[in-house]
């Protein structure tokens, strides 16, 4: 018996596959650090062998994709610099390869596989912190907040975040219903449930803002695409305007206080003052790409006893950019930084030329998402990790042509006009 490689392969006749293995994917980025090397080989199973059922599809055409490697390169690069070569050509390759699955998710997957994924995904990760998740005390707030089975509750609520917005994007934007609904409703509330639980301000505050986001450009669909550009340009200007505004009369301050957060952000500020200061000393390559990190020496011991973590491992700047280019310098910054904001100009394009675009509609959300993380989080900068995991999928669909919607009318110029045949003769009367 023959199976077709379009159950596995082909964008909508693998939906089954596709969202088992987002699913699985997703339980492996939040666990992997609990389940060891057999959860990051079964990663690589769902992924690679897709290359061997149809290599011509699955990697497409490189060369409209050569620039989301190039962060990943230079991380490979600065194995030549690095402080310690040993971690930094692992992380590297690592990083590496987990660009190629994403890739490839990229290539065989349409939005609604993802989206499907993204819910059960989020759901099995959620239960299984319900079932074996434990409270943790913050010596830095003196609070107690739930943290799941993970070891902070940032990224508890980066999943709870996720949860909700695939679920609100599942119903409001592809409009599933009957068992899908009900699921995306299941996932939702069990998301706002451990993301009030883990009182992460940073997780509720950009869900927030993701979702309002969402439902605003859902009213200028019904404008033409001459009109969206125009009203959004106006709302974006807008918005900043009254975010600056909002700076100078103390709106965060009033923002952070219904958080029961300081100016500080429980200690970040100071950890970007240091995170600036190692930064100066090596600003263009930076030490080497994970190479900050590492047990012994004397600066990252420092920081790890002044933020009370006995671990000594899975701490950092909570600044993409800073943690960037402490790593990989001011040219390992603009690299990804470029990505980053590629992938959330041109889905905004697409999303306001197109006639109707769901894919960019949502990516849009992830790529806002991540954009407004990365300020106060790393997501997107390690490797089996669901952030970059989305960063990288979300930036390639724009290697990918965008295709025209069904309902779309089509162009003047691609319409068939009728020409009679050769032996047609009027009838009577005509």
């Amino acid at each position: 018996m023959r199976i077709a490689k379009s159950l596995f392969v082909r964008p909508g006749s693998n939906a089954t596959y596709g969202m088992v293995a987002i699913a699985l994917s997703f339980f492996v980025f939040a666990y992997s650090s609990r389940f060891g090397q057999p959860s990051i080989l079964l990663y690589y199973a769902l992924w690679f062998p897709l290359v061997m059922i149809d290599y011509r599809n699955v990697l497409g055409s490189y060369n409209r994709q050569l620039w989301l490697f190039a962060f990943g390169v230079f991380t490979c690069l600065s194995i030549f610099w690095s402080v310690v070569p040993s971690v930094t050509a692992r992380a590297a390759i690592q990083y590496m390869t987990h660009i190629f699955c994403a890739l490839v998710a990229m290539r065989t997957l349409d939005i609604r596989t993802l989206t499907r994924g993204a819910i059960a995904g989020t759901a099995i990760v959620l239960i299984y912190s319900i079932l074996f998740g434990y409270y943790a005390y913050d010596p830095i707030d003196g609070s107690y907040s739930f943290v799941g089975a993970f070891d902070s509750k940032n990224q508890l609520g980066f999943y709870a975040s996720l949860g909700i917005y695939f679920a609100f994007a599942a119903v409001f934007v592809l409009g599933e219903r009957r068992i899908w609904m009900l699921g995306a409703g299941f996932a939702g509330l069990l998301s706002a449930y451990c993301l009030h639980a883990s009182a992460s301000a940073t997780s509720v505050l950009t869900t927030g803002l993701v979702v309002v986001l969402c439902i605003s450009l859902r009213v200028i669909l019904y404008l033409s695409p001459k009109q969206r550009k125009r009203l959004f340009v106006t709302a974006a200007v807008s918005g900043i305007i009254i975010a600056v505004a909002g700076v100078y009369l103390g709106a965060v301050d009033l923002v952070l206080g219904a958080f029961g957060k300081d100016s500080t952000l429980t200690g970040r500020t100071y950890l970007w003052q240091q995170g600036i200061a190692a930064a100066q000393q090596n600003p263009f390559f930076g030490v080497g790409y994970q190479a900050y990190w590492v047990q012994g020496f004397s600066e990252p011991e420092r920081l790890w006893d002044e933020f009370f973590i006995a671990s000594r491992a899975g701490f950092h700047f909570h600044n993409t950019y800073i943690e960037t280019t402490v790593e990989t310098g001011l040219i390992g910054v603009f690299l990804l930084a470029s990505i980053l904001l590629t992938a959330f100009i041109g889905h905004i394009s697409r999303f306001l030329s197109d006639i109707r675009n769901d894919e960019s509609y949502i990516l849009l959300g992830v790529a806002t998402l991540l954009l407004i993380r990365s300020f106060v989080e790393i997501d997107i900068l390690n490797p089996y990790h669901v952030g970059s995991f989305l960063f990288y999928f979300t930036a390639g669909k724009l290697s990918m042509r965008a295709r025209m919607p069904t309902n779309a009318p089509s162009r003047v110029d691609e319409q068939i006009q009728f020409v009679p045949p050769v032996n047609w003769e009027p009838r009577p009367g005509q």
